[in-house]
């Protein structure tokens, strides 16, 4: 290597250590705004809140407790919306999934009449509906009001999703293979469980993870639908404590003065947040190593 050469590999390297640097300068910015909130949440929930009052907390907790967790996990409230999120999110995701799925491959597959009129339809839906009230009026003649299904069936399918398993089943599953299917005697549906789906583990992954999050913290569809209070989700009653401050009275019933009431409030404030997130932190590794590669297969427009 001349010494030319090994003058501008040097200078590169240079401004390579310094454009690394600065990245991980802003990338610790960055990463800190995100997790600090999270992990300040964490230890204010098992902290004494007059210390977090007074600004003392921090990087670490003060003065220690438990109260906030115990008390949560005490309330029937709490497990009850627990219960009825878990049963939500898992028929809800299957509903998804399933609907996505189908859509989506036949929707791929260039023998479909009139699938481009379809598809406008579909498209059609992403600039325009028909608002909250006609929404509510549907369910609602439908008979779905104060049943699990209002929850489910009106957002069965995500347009987006639609248009991203689309292009997975396009760019992934090649045509030489449903041909060969067909001279085996396969039908069009069997291919499809047999065949299609076992090959789209990765955007299958990416639908389960959307659909999944997307139920577990949806809120709003429960406060508009569900009048029975033995129906809500976690995410109402978390909503409930959190905005409009009503912690259950089965937590602190047991408590006379105010200050009592409000210190134990805050504790289970921070605490309720925690217990809500765990069932998302637990299912994200199982499906993160098929997440990136089926958001870019699925993200390539062909």
């Amino acid at each position: 290597m001349s010494l030319l050469a090994m003058k501008r590999t040097t200078r590169r390297s240079k401004e390579d250590k310094v454009f690394d640097l600065i990245n991980i300068f802003l990338v610790a910015i960055m990463v800190i705004l995100v997790v600090y909130p999270l992990y300040f949440i964490v230890i204010a929930s098992i902290s004494n809140p007059n210390m977090i009052y007074e600004g003392k907390v921090w990087f670490l907790p003060k003065e220690i407790t438990f109260e906030g967790y115990q008390r949560i996990f005490n309330d029937s409230k709490i497990w009850l919306g627990y219960k009825n999120s878990i049963i939500y999110t898992f028929v809800g995701t299957i509903v998804n999934v399933s609907f996505t799925l189908m859509a989506a491959y036949a929707l791929s597959r260039r023998d479909l009449y009139g699938r481009n009129l379809i598809m406008f339809l579909f498209l059609f839906t992403m600039f325009f509906s028909g608002g909250l009230i006609p929404t509510y009026l549907v369910v609602k003649d439908l008979g779905l009001l104060n049943t699990m299904w209002a929850l489910i069936l009106p957002k069965a399918v995500a347009v987006w999703n639609v248009i991203v398993a689309r292009t997975y089943f396009q760019t992934s599953i090649p045509n030489e293979l449903l041909e060969a299917a067909k001279m085996d005697g396969c039908s069009d549906a069997k291919f499809f469980w047999k065949i299609v789906v076992p090959l789209s583990k990765p955007i299958v992954a990416v639908m389960v993870l959307f659909y999944a999050v997307g139920h577990w913290n949806s809120y709003f569809d429960a406060l508009i639908y569900l009048n029975n209070e033995d129906l809500y989700p976690l995410q109402l009653i978390l909503r409930n404590i959190l905005i409009q401050n009503e912690a259950s009275t089965q937590m602190i019933s047991d408590l006379d003065s105010l200050a009592a009431k409000q210190r134990v409030s805050e504790l289970i404030k921070y605490g309720v947040i925690i217990v809500a997130s765990i069932p998302l932190l637990i299912l994200y590794p199982f499906v993160q190593k098929y997440f990136v590669k089926g958001v870019m297969i699925g993200g390539i427009k062909g």
